[in-house]
């Protein structure tokens, strides 16, 4: 057992992408199974396993099942050579994982915590984003998906919080997804593991065991880029990712008891993202509102907001709106006034509204 399961214990194409892209596949509404998004993602793992003898599972404990338990049952089914402890080092885990993706394989790793991908910064930003581009396509990593808890957990303060998507947002050849919900999860995974471009696939641990619904048991892949219009609305568009869905979702559902109808927006993958969907959306409402638990500054929210600026500066009526986490490091005790609450985001939806 390492130091970092100890302490969760303690706690309790120009941009270097491929352009091919991936389709909705299977996923019938017959076999749905209640499950929350652990266990899809456990799922989505067993069918990428089961569907590609190159697939391999490593990092951080994952042979025992992780510290959430995501890889339980995978070495018992696959076998322990292709699902496997590494060391306690990141930066050697993903370097592992873009030699294995290099020689064509499917290279699943998992890094234990986002926060502890910082040591692999280097790795994914200067080899794996840029392996495609530096070769004039020749050659790729592009079979590497790096799997990460992120986020609030409720208990995590500074050193297991972090939402740090942004940073990797910024770096051409590499994609970022996220998912809101276990359906999503399951499907948005197998579509990152069998994407041709290496991809940082960020999970809400504040989800992992709280979020539950009916999953299709099959082999399914929920498309990327395609951002997804979950509430239909008039009056103001609102635009999210990850766990934060479910609390801009209850202010969507207090506003509307006020008569002020929200269009909710999930954005899945933030890089490449779906401009065309949000555009379509503000050009309707003319307001916008992001929100998002990482830091305001530099935050994703910040390029949403500029880019539909610049899209739809003649439609807004109101300045965008952020309602995101405070500019400070990640507070344990403070917890509840660091994070955009649904108070926090109906009141911004109201002033915005009236502006």
């Amino acid at each position: 057992m390492n130091n970092k399961f100890g302490r969760l214990v303690s706690l309790v194409s120009k941009r270097g992408f491929s352009t091919s892209t991936c389709v909705q596949k299977g996923g019938s509404e017959e076999g749905l199974k209640s499950l929350n998004l652990c266990s899809a993602i456990n799922q989505a793992l067993h069918i990428a396993l089961d569907t590609d003898p190159r697939s391999y599972v490593f990092g951080e404990d994952v042979s025992f099942g992780g510290v959430f338990r995501c890889t339980t049952g995978l070495v018992d089914q696959f076998g322990k050579k292709r699902v496997f402890n590494t060391p306690l080092c990141e930066q050697g885990i993903v370097g592992f994982g873009i030699g294995l993706a290099a020689m064509g394989n499917r290279a699943i790793a998992e890094i234990q915590f986002a926060d502890y991908i910082y040591p692999a910064f280097d790795q994914i930003v200067n080899e794996a984003a840029k392996f495609r581009y530096r070769s004039g396509n020749q050659f790729n990593c592009g079979g590497l998906t790096i799997r990460a808890p992120y986020g609030a957990v409720g208990h995590g303060g500074h050193y297991h919080s972090q939402s740090p998507e942004a940073f990797f947002c910024h770096v051409p050849g590499i994609k970022v997804v996220i998912p809101r919900s276990p359906r999503e999860a399951k499907g948005l995974l197998l579509s990152c593991i069998r994407d041709p471009n290496p991809i940082v696939f960020f999970e809400p641990k504040w989800l992992y065991r709280l979020a539950v619904e009916e999953v299709p048991e099959d082999d399914y892949m929920v498309p990327l880029s395609e951002a997804e219009v979950i509430r239909q609305g008039s009056d103001i568009t609102l635009v999210g990712w990850g766990a934060q869905l479910s609390i801009m979702e209850q202010a969507c559902l207090d506003a509307e008891k006020e008569g002020i109808s929200c269009e909710l927006i999930d954005l899945k993958t933030l890089i490449p993202w779906d401009k065309e969907t949000v555009e379509a959306s503000v050009n309707k409402t003319g307001k916008l509102l992001v929100s998002h638990e990482a830091p305001i500054t530099g935050g994703f929210g910040a390029e949403i907001s500029a880019s539909i600026v610049e899209r739809c500066f003649s439609r807004l009526e109101a300045p965008v709106t952020r309602i995101c986490g405070l500019d400070t490091p990640f507070p344990l005790v403070f917890e509840p006034f660091y994070m955009p609450t649904k108070n926090k985001i109906l009141d911004a939806i109201k002033s915005t509204v009236n502006y």
